[in-house]
């Protein structure tokens, strides 16, 4: 299973269009994660024409999104338990409240956005993954955004950087 991932994209505030790079990976991926920050819908109806948009809203996002997405989400696919969660908060670090939100149950990878900062290690057994954003790079030198397969032989999982 390929599964694209992205987080805090602020869209339309932070651009109008997705970035070709971006798009060029959406043609062969069975599903898209987003993380949070949409600010839009309209990111939505464009990623739903691509393959099923699974996702929760973050701490920018309003109403519209709120009802569409959960604060937290759990998935299932290939045998591998994904939880995703936007990570805002207070106190505490962006990555710490991600793993709270999922302390009473383990998942195989734990997929966060917030600080905008691609992140792809371990915590016990846990894979953290964000994948940053393809939009609002902040201070760092790329944009990014993420790439998940899931196969019997276990977890691949990648950042995209680009200018």
């Amino acid at each position: 299973m390929e599964i694209i991932v992205l987080s805090d994209t602020h869209m339309p505030k932070k651009a109008k269009q997705l970035p070709e790079r971006f798009l060029k990976e959406l043609k062969n991926v069975d599903a898209i994660i987003h993380a949070g920050d949409w600010q839009t819908l309209e990111l939505y109806e464009t990623l739903k024409g691509y393959a099923p948009v699974y996702g929760v809203y973050g701490n920018v996002d309003g109403e519209e999104v709120q009802n569409k997405f959960p604060a937290k989400q759990l998935l299932e696919w290939e045998g591998y338990q994904i939880g995703i969660v936007h990570g805002h908060g207070e106190k505490k670090t962006t990555e710490k409240r991600a793993l709270e939100s999922f302390e009473n149950g383990a998942v195989d990878v734990l997929i966060y956005g917030h600080s905008h900062i691609p992140i792809l290690r371990y915590f016990k057994r846990t894979l953290l993954f964000n994948p940053g954003s393809l939009i609002d790079k902040r201070r760092l030198p790329m944009y990014s955004f993420g790439k998940l397969s899931l196969t019997k032989a276990g977890i691949h999982a990648e950042h995209i950087f680009f200018p």
